[in-house]
């Protein structure tokens, strides 16, 4: 049974703060029943940005992260045994659909080929869903959304969407955001003083800088966070630095040494 619009807006929405007309795009998508897709590097605020949109416009939503294993089974639905009898079992996407809501695929490019396929129906006019072990074509209602992430810096040749799947979203590419912006998220969502955010911000995005040569991926804004909250807890600077930055951005002791030394001359 849905859940009312008016009684799913009275949940609290999820903090966000717009860089862009992201959040105006996404309403849009919602009202044209178009599906979206968001491209960025990790840790932006992708997830975030899809939570506080559910939340605002009222729908439940259905998270489901991808990974090497994941089948279009998974997604859809399956029979299972339950008390000694067979019975079918809806997957997120399935739930979803008959529902309404928003199913929000993170790194779908991590799935294996068949959950494209599966996706294929509901993102054109058809916005349909069909089971075939349980003999069903499912219609999207008018509230259900779909949406999908992924990282394109990251994938590899073998890992990223095709021409023929991505032309079926609409598509929106985040990024860091700009330096006072990211402080002022730093700042609310770890609940630190704004001159040791505007400091970690600067940090993170100097070591930003080292990506693509001694590092794969630069310091995130989740990592940011994550270390101003180990700041306004009380731990030392240079330590929540040591495991919110370094140890999470590399493995490589010549690398993490190499970091430090950054590290260092940066906070003097």
């Amino acid at each position: 049974m849905r859940q009312p619009m008016e009684e799913a807006k009275t949940r609290e929405i999820p903090w966000y703060r717009p860089v862009g007309n992201e959040c105006a795009l996404f309403e849009r998508a919602f009202e044209l029943k178009l599906p979206l897709l968001l491209k960025g590097p990790t840790g932006c605020g992708k997830t975030r940005f899809v939570a506080h949109m559910a939340a605002k416009l009222g729908l439940p939503l259905h998270t489901v992260a991808c990974h090497d294993d994941l089948t279009a089974a998974d997604l859809t639905g399956r029979h299972l045994l339950k008390g000694g009898e067979t019975v079918w079992v809806d997957g997120p996407l399935t739930r979803a659909v008959r529902h309404g809501g928003v199913c929000y695929l993170d790194e779908v490019v991590e799935a294996r080929k068949d959950v494209t396929v599966v996706l294929h129906p509901l993102t054109d006019d058809r916005r349909i869903l069909p089971l075939e072990r349980t003999n069903e074509e499912l219609e999207a209602p008018d509230d259900f959304m779909l949406v999908v992430s992924y990282n394109p810096g990251y994938q590899n040749v073998l890992k990223n969407l095709k021409p023929s799947t991505r032309q079926r979203f609409l598509a929106i590419s985040f990024d860091y955001p700009p330096a006072d912006v990211e402080t002022e998220v730093v700042a609310h969502e770890a609940g630190l003083d704004a001159a040791k955010a505007t400091g970690l911000v600067r940090l993170a995005r100097r070591l930003r800088e080292l990506k693509d040569h001694d590092l794969e991926e630069g310091a995130s804004t989740r990592l940011i966070i994550y270390c101003g909250k180990l700041v306004a807890a009380g731990m030392d600077m240079r330590e929540a630095i040591e495991a919110a930055f370094i140890e999470p951005l590399a493995d490589d002791d010549d690398v993490k040494a190499g970091l430090r030394e950054a590290v260092a001359a940066l906070l003097g």
